[in-house]
């Protein structure tokens, strides 16, 4: 086959293009700090890189989950410390009413501080969390107790769960049944006898503390002490659940780690290599050229002049 002058500077062209081409790819390697700038430049990194940043934007999303949890849990522990103090206090009233030597206006004091104890229970049975009530299970936009309504406590016990990892949801609120409730007897809603409940003791305590002796009023001690063990349990659940929530946030923060990493060696260039490779190709190239010029042949216009 005949070599003609035109093939050699086209040849020559040609490796020269592709040269520069390899120069532009190193160049942008250094620039972008990234293997590939393009799907094109490698499919199978591309597609690696979808799957891996996929996935450490599902753990990034569970970290921002945490501080939504924290919030639900440390807001409910509060509002439960506040609610063990009152009953507290509601219990140490209970015990001076108690004594056969107080005179009626002295219980009359002591009921008055008990009905302000027991607004103050409505107050923390109806604490917020942003724009959020956080005992009334899943109905989270209206107030669990109002004991002026006809049905003064919801029955919305539904626990409400955040997702803290792939698959796994964790209950971030209590049952506020066990803590907040108020049963009337349905044949007669007005008889302060028959009610029972958080809310139901407590006025049946104010009615006692009103038209009661000592006697009566010693009986409220293991109401109020009952109360009492249900907020403690409910703390002690709740509490038991944080430990859990801090424990999986610590192996969120490692998937996190890891995560990065692998999105790290599948994308990122290694510099040392592109900057070898980048000045081992300007080599070439500069090779290259000096050959080219001395393959290709004068032309007949070089000896006419």
């Amino acid at each position: 086959m005949r070599i003609t002058q035109s093939m050699l500077s086209n040849n020559m062209l040609r490796n020269l293009s592709s040269s520069y081409d390899r120069m532009g790819q190193y160049q942008d390697q250094l620039a972008t700090g990234k293997k590939i700038n393009r799907p094109s430049d490698d499919p199978v990194i591309a597609m690696k890189g979808v799957s891996y940043r996929t996935n450490l934007m599902e753990v990034e999303q569970f970290k921002r989950n945490f501080g939504e949890a924290y919030n639900w849990v440390e807001n409910t522990d509060s509002a439960l410390d506040k609610a063990t103090e009152a009953l507290q206090r509601m219990r140490e009233l209970v015990v001076q009413a108690s004594n056969d030597t107080y005179e009626d206006s002295q219980r009359e004091s002591v009921m008055q501080e008990v009905r302000q104890l027991k607004e103050h229970l409505v107050e923390i049975s109806n604490s917020k969390f942003g724009e959020k009530f956080i005992f009334n299970g899943t109905d989270t936009l209206n107030k669990p107790v109002d004991l002026n309504a006809v049905k003064p406590v919801s029955d919305n016990i539904n626990p409400v769960k955040i997702e803290l990892s792939k698959g796994i949801y964790v209950q971030v609120n209590v049952n506020p049944k066990e803590i907040f409730s108020f049963e009337k007897d349905p044949t007669d809603p007005t008889d302060i006898s028959k009610q029972s409940g958080l809310f139901g003791d407590i006025n049946r305590l104010e009615d006692a503390l009103m038209n009661g002796a000592g006697k009566e009023i010693t009986e409220f001690l293991d109401t109020m002490d009952s109360h009492i063990k249900n907020v403690t349990n409910a703390r002690a659940e709740l509490g038991a659940r944080i430990n859990r929530i801090e424990l999986m946030e610590e192996r969120v923060g490692q998937q996190e780690v890891v995560a990065t990493r692998v999105l790290s060696d599948n994308e990122d260039a290694d510099i040392e290599r592109v900057i070898t490779d980048l000045k081992t190709q300007e080599s070439v190239h500069r090779a290259a050229l000096g050959v080219g010029s001395r393959i290709i042949q004068p032309t007949l216009m070089d000896f006419l002049r």
